[in-house]
């Protein structure tokens, strides 16, 4: 397995808008308590507010073309799954710790970094199989501290963990159709099956739809769906699996950094050691690996 834009002046470019994609991905959480809706409404409103700026890029990008009908299935199938990932994440968040969450969404990175493994038939070696043991043990030092095991949040862990999985297939099916259509293109179809989805699914549930606040959800809309969402579907093409996967653990350390920022939770040893690993994990996952096994 290697990295596709490794040593290119385009590849570092790309790199650094994968990790400010997931940079911006990161305060979502907090976004999403701060709102005044239910946390499935949040979602439906962060969906619709990005959906005109998504429209507006997407027709620039293409002329006002249609993609390939075989694209635009792909991409709305990918739409279905990020639908359901974001129901099941908003509400996740707010029935179990933000630590929780954070720890069993992202799963996505092991499966992606399995999914990786599967593609290319190789296990990982050398540089790459140092940086997925750093990414996650730095990870679980991170989370491990303000972690809790506990029947209360037991439903909202079980979520984080469905989110995750859900993420994975949208991040397969977003990298898939990448090939096909541009960045903007993919974002727009994948969001616009979003709503209606999230809208039914809060009705359901008897959520608050309309917010007081519209600050919280037009930054959600702005920082994780325009510019995390839009980082990260431009970046996928150019990365295997393994490297998106270990990118999205980058997260819990801008979690636990927004903490410290914005609440005062101190930063131990243990946080300071975890957030270098992840750190180190990032840089050593540029570098090339040799001798990758075949299984």
């Amino acid at each position: 397995m290697s990295d596709e834009g490794a040593a290119t002046g385009a590849g570092r470019w790309a790199f650094a808008a994968l990790l400010a994609g997931n940079i911006a991905l990161s305060i979502g959480a907090m976004l999403v308590r701060l709102a005044d809706t239910g946390p499935t409404a949040s979602a439906f409103w962060r969906m619709t507010l990005a959906a005109p700026v998504l429209l507006f890029f997407a027709w620039r990008e293409t002329g006002g073309r249609l993609p390939p009908r075989s694209a635009i299935l792909i991409a709305a199938a990918a739409g279905i799954f990020f639908a359901f990932d974001l129901a099941a994440w908003h509400i996740g968040i707010l029935q179990t710790k933000v630590a929780n969450a954070t720890l069993f969404g992202n799963c996505a990175s092991l499966l992606l970094v399995i999914w990786g493994i599967f593609l290319t038939r190789t296990l990982p070696r050398g540089w790459q199989a140092l940086a997925i043991a750093l990414a996650f043990a730095g990870s679980a030092l991170l989370m491990g501290q303000s972690y809790e095991l506990s029947p209360d949040y037991l439903v909202g862990d079980l979520l984080s963990l469905l989110a995750g999985v859900l993420y994975t297939g949208y991040v397969i099916l977003m990298q898939r159709v990448r090939g096909t259509i541009g960045s903007w293109s993919a974002l727009a179809i994948a969001s616009l099956v979003c709503p209606p989805i999230l809208l039914a699914t809060a009705f359901a549930l008897g959520e608050t739809i309309l917010p007081h606040n519209w600050t919280p959800l037009i930054l959600l809309a702005l920082t994780s769906q325009i510019v995390g969402q839009g980082l990260m579907i431009w970046s996928l093409p150019r990365f295997s699996p393994l490297v998106i996967g270990l990118t999205l653990l980058i997260q819990p350390a801008i979690a636990a950094l927004a903490g410290w920022l914005a609440f005062g939770e101190l930063l131990g040893p243990v946080d300071l050691l975890g957030g270098v690993m992840v750190g180190a994990a990032l840089v050593l996952i540029r570098l090339p690996s040799r001798g990758a096994r075949p299984i």
